[in-house]
């Protein structure tokens, strides 16, 4: 026998134990299922060899029709047995499980044995998390359902229809990227929506700020505004302010290893007003943070709701386009004399893009010093900008906290230029 269909069939035979096993596990589970109960380990395994068995005939002899005689002699025996039970049972998962161990086993039989034991894999923990998932279910309601639904469509279903290159003649308005901005703030909503549902609004909020700070603050920022509003008698501003200096602050980490990476001798003249704007911003997030964890809200106040918003992020990728076209205009008339203008322009939005173009571009002591001015500016802008959302979209004591804290961040910018 070849070596390799007999390690298919092996494969296909313990994809068929693995299965039955967790099924023979939940045979005690109650009394009156376990009477009537499919099978364990023995009678999935026996399937998962009819569908290698069938499979490999069709594949090696040509048969088409062989594999397709024993899936529905299975399905017919699955379907007999539930006739045949005295005992009523709720579900018939053990019947589609069977079924898709003998479809998984031909899957092995025919080579493709990683795809199939990575489906046995999900197959079993399927299985196995039963009351999780239940329970997992139990805590969606409608309006959760459709949120991502929307999610989903507008990744997989608008984004790939979408041209992936500029059509503008500035070069600077991308579709493909736009719409990648509005799937990217709709996913920070729904990320830190989940992340305060199970973790609480303290920590939730803190987990969401950090994440979104790595993909992109001002989204983060948005997100965690519009949360302020649409659940103001529920959320904590304590809380949501830590979110968003926390995104904040990964936004100036992530500036630093960047300009690090890229040009170590413009990181030596903007580290000051990076430590400083660092600094300030992550003494307030630990202030808020701390403040948060003290507040203890009411239980009448413990319900969060979906901050989802598809037409919001639309709204704000427009904006960004409008800023991005902008950037780019200002970039083509004003090159070189008008770093500081373009860093302004650019910081409204976002930092990465103007902070690569200045780490690439500075090369000689001259460069750099206007380089690290415009990297200041660029910040201040963005931080101002970031601010400006909070107040406008943001509600109750958010907005004042925010304030405070970004006008001591803008205060730490100006101390850095001053002080260069």
């Amino acid at each position: 026998m070849d070596l390799v269909v007999a390690r298919d069939f092996l494969i296909a035979l313990l994809i068929g134990a693995l299965v039955g096993a967790q099924r023979e596990m939940t045979k005690g589970d109650d009394g009156a299922a376990s009477q009537g109960s499919l099978g364990g380990i023995r009678t999935f395994t026996l399937a998962a060899l009819v569908g290698a068995a069938s499979a490999w005939i069709s594949h090696a002899r040509a048969l088409p029709w062989a594999f397709a005689v024993a899936l529905g002699a299975v399905g017919l025996v699955m379907a007999l047995r539930r006739v045949s039970m005295r005992e009523a049972r709720a579900g018939i998962t053990s019947e589609i499980a069977a079924l898709a161990v003998c479809l998984l086993g031909g899957l092995a039989a025919i080579g493709d044995t990683e795809m199939a034991v990575a489906l046995a894999i999900a197959a079993t923990a399927v299985l196995a998390f039963k009351e999780p998932l239940h329970g997992l279910i139990g805590r969606i309601d409608k309006e959760d359902m459709f949120a991502g639904i929307k999610l989903l469509a507008a990744s997989f279903i608008v984004l790939p229809l979408l041209p992936d290159r500029p059509i503008d003649p500035w070069g600077a308005l991308n579709p493909y990227e736009l719409w990648l901005l509005v799937v990217l703030i709709c996913a920070l909503s729904l990320i830190g929506y989940v992340a305060m549902r199970w973790l609480g609004p303290v920590r939730g909020a803190a987990l969401g700020g950090i994440s979104g700070g790595l993909v992109s603050s001002t989204a983060a920022t948005l997100s965690f505004a519009r949360a302020s509003r649409d659940d103001a008698a529920s959320a904590d501003d304590g809380a949501l302010a830590a979110g968003i200096l926390l995104a904040w602050l990964v936004m100036f980490l992530r500036i630093t290893l960047v300009v690090g990476a890229l040009n170590r001798s413009l990181l030596a003249h903007a580290w000051t007003a990076l430590a400083l704007m660092g600094a300030a911003t992550a003494v307030f997030a630990a202030w808020h943070f701390r403040s948060g964890l003290r507040h203890k809200p009411p239980p009448a106040q413990v319900a969060v709701s979906n901050p989802f918003s598809l037409g919001s992020a639309v709204r704000f990728a427009a904006l960004f386009a409008v800023v991005l076209l902008v950037v780019h205009v200002a970039q083509a008339r004003w090159p070189g004399a008008g770093t500081y203008v373009v860093a302004a322009l650019a910081g409204l939005v976002d930092t990465d893009a103007i902070s690569l173009s200045l780490a690439a571009g500075a090369r000689t002591p001259e460069a750099r010093t206007v380089a690290a001015g415009g990297l200041v500016v660029a910040m201040m802008a963005n931080t101002a900008a970031k601010c400006m959302l909070v107040l406008v979209l943001g509600r109750g004591a958010l907005r004042r906290q925010i304030a405070v804290a970004a006008a001591s961040v803008l205060a730490m910018g100006m101390l850095a230029l001053v002080v260069a």
